[in-house]
């Protein structure tokens, strides 16, 4: 398996290149060079099959020369052992028609474990291999940096480096990461929003000096191992909901669209999907995108469900990538084109057969409160914000009668407790582990969002 970058300038990286890269040298993002195909007997086979050896038959093809399947198959069982449901991602009914894909069972209790807790096992293994080190760098609107902190804390071989919005996190999420105390973990508190730290992450890629110096990669989502990764709770969950008979719509509350291309990726390895619907917040970027055909940033606003809190969504780019007949030098120019403002959505991408799968709904924080006092009243569960734009996007999206919606649950209610308790008169407390960080005492570095500050500081850290 080889790769290729979404816009042109590299053809034939390996496995090795793209995890420890992150991004292109020419700035684009990587996807394999075609899809690979699961046999649909094996895909039938997922069912009742245990969530690691899943992720190994469906990670393994991207892995080929590089990891077979055993070596995969080892890491995903440490990944996943220490999660807290047998089923690592189990499904609870919502309704008739509607079902929550629960992702927060990991130990930062939000989706981003189930990649990175993988992914940290997966870079120390590689690294071991080749006798290097490397610096992990991420921008994180909330979960991600949380999720890489406790998947690389203490690992021999990796710094990581987080850069999050000063005061745009919720105090739960800020404290997963300040509370670290290895020295091998550094928090960087940015004075600005998501889209500047994740602006000053791909800057540093590209100044090259910088990145070979501290060994620079990253955990991103524009990391192509995250997606592959995350493409894995897809087919679980289809097998455990008869999905592969009768397909099932995943509804995807997402910024930064890494896991709903996630379920697309899914898709073109062989599972059947009845669609992907787009849910988001107040910064609606990409509802914008596939409803009117306009990919322009707007001001980022913030929101009861900051981890989308996003206006420019990096693995949009691999949708476009793929759509446009994987056209690098065009994926380049409309690159060229955000940066100026944005433009408008080619042809290729409105005319591709795919794009029907597709579907976009935006909620304000009036309708993400109102869905999450509506799903405790209706039901007695209670959903973290990002979910409940997921279940005002299933509420608002007409379907086919026999088709069943499974909505993402994202995050567990209890790391944004006041919007929860505020919508549903609800309080949800922290599992003991987590409650116990609570009180440990913080520890980061407040930078300006000026990226020559930032490699000085990390220049010093990792030093």
């Amino acid at each position: 398996m080889l790769y290729v970058s979404s816009r042109g300038g590299r053809q034939d990286a390996n496995f090795a290149d793209v995890l420890f890269d992150g991004m292109a040298p020419d700035g684009g993002l990587y996807l394999p060079q075609s899809w690979p195909q699961l046999d649909p007997d094996l895909i039938s086979s997922f069912r009742g099959m245990e969530y690691a050896r899943i992720a190994a038959h469906v990670m393994a093809p991207y892995t080929d020369k590089v990891l077979g399947f055993d070596e995969v198959l080892g890491l995903t069982q440490q990944a996943y052992a220490g999660f807290d449901h047998q089923a690592v991602v189990p499904v609870t009914q919502v309704s008739e028609d509607c079902f929550l894909m629960e992702l927060f069972h990991g130990p930062t209790l939000a989706f981003k474990d189930l990649a990175m807790q993988f992914i940290g096992r997966l870079f120390e293994h590689m690294l071991a291999k080749q006798d290097r080190k490397a610096t992990i760098i991420g921008a994180t609107s909330g979960d991600t940096g949380a999720a890489a902190v406790e998947a690389f804390r203490g690992r021999a071989n990796t710094n990581v480096v987080i850069l999050y919005p000063k005061g745009r996190v919720s105090d739960v999420q800020r404290r997963q990461m300040t509370t670290a105390s290895e020295d091998n973990v550094h928090v960087l508190a940015v004075e600005g929003n998501f889209d500047d730290c994740q602006h000053m992450v791909k800057r540093m890629f590209a100044e090259r000096s910088f990145a070979d110096e501290v060994g620079l990669s990253g955990v991103n989502s524009i990391n192509w191992a995250r997606v592959m990764a995350q493409s894995v709770y897809y087919f679980s969950t289809a097998a455990s909901l008869g999905g592969l008979q009768n397909p099932l719509r995943f509804v995807v509350p997402t910024g930064n669209f890494g896991d709903i291309f996630a379920g697309y990726v899914a898709h073109r390895m062989g599972l059947p999907m009845a669609g992907l619907v787009v849910a988001t917040n107040a910064n609606d970027i990409l509802c914008r995108a596939f409803r009117d055909g306009e990919y322009r940033p707007a001001h980022v606003h913030e929101t009861l469900s900051p981890a989308m809190d996003i206006q420019v969504s990096s693995n949009f780019e691999r949708l476009i990538f793929d759509f446009v007949g994987r056209d690098g030098a065009k994926v380049a120019g409309l690159m060229q084109a955000l940066q100026q403002g944005g433009f408008t959505m080619p042809k290729e991408f409105t005319d591709n057969p795919l794009r029907s799968m597709f579907e976009a709904h935006a909620a304000d924080d009036m309708a993400i409160t109102a869905a999450i006092g509506r799903t405790y009243a209706e039901t007695g569960l209670v959903v973290d914000p990002h979910t409940a734009t997921g279940l005002h996007a299933h509420q608002q999206s007409p379907k086919a009668g026999d088709v069943v919606d499974v909505c993402l649950a994202c995050a567990h209610p209890a790391k944004f407790p006041e919007a929860v308790a505020a919508a549903c008169g609800v309080s949800p407390s922290l599992p003991d582990h987590l409650a116990r960080r609570m009180e440990e005492p913080e520890r980061e570095h407040v930078v300006p969002a000026d990226l020559d500050q930032a490699m000085a500081l990390i220049r010093s850290l990792v030093a």
